[in-house]
């Protein structure tokens, strides 16, 4: 195989070209690319190396700090607010990441087999998604409200008030899940849709000649191939989900009782009520390394094919 691509016409004809000349493609590639590498390096690489070095000195609103080492990290881990708010994070992308992939499988599906008006209908699942993440959370709070429209509907039929945004933990990350997959389920429909749209329909006829109904087809064909398209969705969307903050600040502020309070709103306290710079970048670093050990694993579950 490695003999016939060396002894390929183009392979040959791109040897005897001058080094500048080979040069050319990839230049222009780079240069194309250049704005928003350098885009990419100020504003992401840059501030995660600060973030880093900051977490290891007591950095003042001053702009004054000491180097302290470790001490940040070894008070994290005696923090017992770190560890409530790590696992009301943990909670909540276990409600996030299922929930907002079946929505988004679903659609995908359903608009997979749509043959008028797709576009359309594309569009308009896709408009949450574009919508203000504030705006989203003021419309849900008074749905969720205890007179709002839910609870208006249980009264008038009798089953009086539920308590989905001051009742016990699961309840309210769990109506803040329902928020979130209502504004962001557009996108992974969209990713899935089209892993589905590469899937080949000969597979597809050639299961449906042997006898084999939908179930048996999704099952066996479409989701072992939609595999490696499933690993992305799945960790985009749970670093989103480790990264809610703007629903919570506005629905619930972290409560009743901190049942709301996750990684990233106590970095904002942090940070931003207590002026601890140097403890929330310690806390930036931690949420971190626990999304990329979660998508490791991930990545062993649901992307075999490429681990092979």
């Amino acid at each position: 195989m490695r003999s016939a691509v060396l002894n390929d016409p183009a392979t040959v004809t791109d040897r005897r070209k001058p080094w500048h000349a080979r040069l050319r493609e990839p230049a222009a590639g780079l240069i194309f690319l250049l704005p928003m590498l350098v885009l990419f390096v100020i504003f992401r690489f840059v501030p995660s190396l600060g973030a880093v070095g900051m977490s290891v000195t007591d950095y003042q609103l001053s702009g004054e700090f000491d180097f302290v080492g470790f001490e940040n990290y070894t008070r994290l881990f005696s923090d017992q607010i770190f560890l409530s708010s790590l696992w009301a994070s943990v909670l909540y992308a276990v409600l996030y990441v299922p929930m907002v992939f079946l929505v988004g499988m679903t659609t995908a599906l359903l608009l997979h087999h749509v043959a008028r008006a797709g576009g359309f209908f594309r569009g308009a699942l896709f408009l949450p998604y574009v919508t203000s993440s504030v705006l989203a959370a003021i419309l849900w709070l008074w749905v969720f409200a205890s007179d709002g429209l839910i609870n208006g509907l249980l009264s008038q039929a009798g089953f009086g008030t539920f308590p989905f945004l001051s009742g016990d933990q699961i309840t309210v990350l769990a109506a803040i899940a329902v928020v979130a997959t209502w504004r962001g389920f557009g996108y992974p429909m969209l990713i899935l849709l089209a892993g589905l749209k590469n899937i080949p329909e000969d597979l597809t006829e050639a299961a449906m000649i042997d006898g084999a109904g939908p179930v048996r087809r999704f099952f066996s064909i479409t989701l072992p191939l939609l595999r490696p398209v499933i690993f992305f969705v799945m960790v985009v969307d749970t670093i989103v989900a480790f990264q809610v903050f703007d629903l919570i600040y506005v629905m619930t502020g972290g409560g009743p009782a901190r049942a709301s309070h996750t990684l990233v709103y106590m970095l904002y306290e942090e940070g931003f009520q207590f002026f601890d710079f140097g403890y929330a970048a310690t806390i930036g670093v931690a949420i971190f390394l626990i999304v990329l050990v979660i998508s490791l694993i991930q990545r062993v579950f649901l992307d075999k094919d490429n681990n092979e």
